[in-house]
């Protein structure tokens, strides 16, 4: 199995299951089908509302003995919320027990962008901190505490850029090890993934398929659908292989972790199967060439007129 190395030598399986949009009732039986297929990397985060079942469903997998707790790498996050630094302990101690387990092996700030507590996603200006009000970095120096209580094996980010991860690595004891944020070939992140490499910060690819069943009201009109891209397509025509698996595997290819959802046995097994495709040269610099810049993920939902956030903040 492809994987990514940290600091210490710990080994994070590249490709694993995605839970974003898992809804209740779903995910627990798609995790432990993943599980069984061999899935050894389980992405989470409290505010896809699922974490419990997914708790449920690894610690019947290692009661079972399809697994132990250390054959797993399970990341976790921590939502706009919990930005406080009494609020970021309190916040990830409940992960850990929605997850059944005793640590993480990785915990991501989710956004850099705090909300009130209470908020489940902004609707006005007034459900939105700034970053002036509660800084990363001291959200930032209770993740580094969470290391030292054993709590959390590594810690990194999601959906940041380069100026905000800048901002980070300059007050940070501890250099975030990973970066997460939605990464395709119409939206390659080029220059950040080099940025992270430059930095020996990892970069997990979310949204790798394009993200097709998020809810309508993050959807635009007439969207480009990665899935369904002409070269995409005749690669996968040629390689008697789903476009799904070229996608995945583009993303392998890379250097980077990638982390696709699915509640669908047949499509978590093929998804699997991705990293024993072989795509050439000619095959990674052809899908170089469809960039597009476009993001599924836009950020809009963060921005108001009268608000303390842009565009360009969130993803600088």
């Amino acid at each position: 199995m492809q994987t990514l190395k940290f600091k210490n030598n710990d080994l994070m399986p590249a490709l694993g299951l995605g839970t974003w949009k898992s809804e209740p009732g779903e995910v627990y039986s798609s995790v432990k089908t993943a599980i069984k297929e061999g899935y050894r990397h389980i992405d989470c985060a409290p505010i896809y509302g699922n974490e419990k079942e997914i708790g449920q469903a690894l610690a019947e997998c290692i009661s079972e003995g399809i697994v132990s707790r250390a054959d797993m790498w399970i990341t976790s996050k921590l939502w706009n919320t919990s930005h406080a630094k009494s609020d970021v302990i309190p916040a990830l101690q409940q992960t850990l027990n929605d997850l059944q387990t005793e640590y993480l092996d990785l915990f991501l700030i989710h956004w850099p962008i705090s909300l009130k507590k209470g908020v489940f996603f902004p609707q006005s200006a007034n459900d939105l901190i700034s970053l002036e009000e509660i800084p990363i970095s001291e959200t930032w120096s209770e993740m580094e505490k969470a290391v030292e209580l054993g709590l959390i094996k590594h810690i990194g980010v999601s959906n940041f850029g380069k100026k905000n991860l800048e901002s980070l690595i300059s007050t940070a004891t501890i250099i975030p090890e990973m970066n997460q944020v939605e990464s395709h070939p119409y939206l390659q992140q080029e220059k950040l993934f080099s940025f992270c490499k430059s930095n020996n910060i990892h970069f997990t690819a979310y949204s790798p398929l394009g993200s097709t069943d998020r809810p309508e009201v993050l959807k635009a009109e007439n969207e480009p659908r990665v899935l369904d891209d002409v070269l995409i397509g005749e690669i996968s025509k040629s390689k008697h292989v789903t476009p799904a698996q070229v996608l995945l595997k583009w993303a392998l290819n890379r250097g980077t972790s990638v982390i696709p959802k699915s509640t669908n046995p047949g499509r978590i097994a093929q998804n699997l199967k991705a990293e024993k495709l072989k795509l050439s040269n000619e095959d990674m610099e052809k899908i170089a060439e469809l960039e597009k810049g476009y993001r599924y993920v836009s950020g809009q939902f963060w921005v108001f007129d009268d608000g303390p956030y842009t565009l360009e903040d969130v993803w600088a």
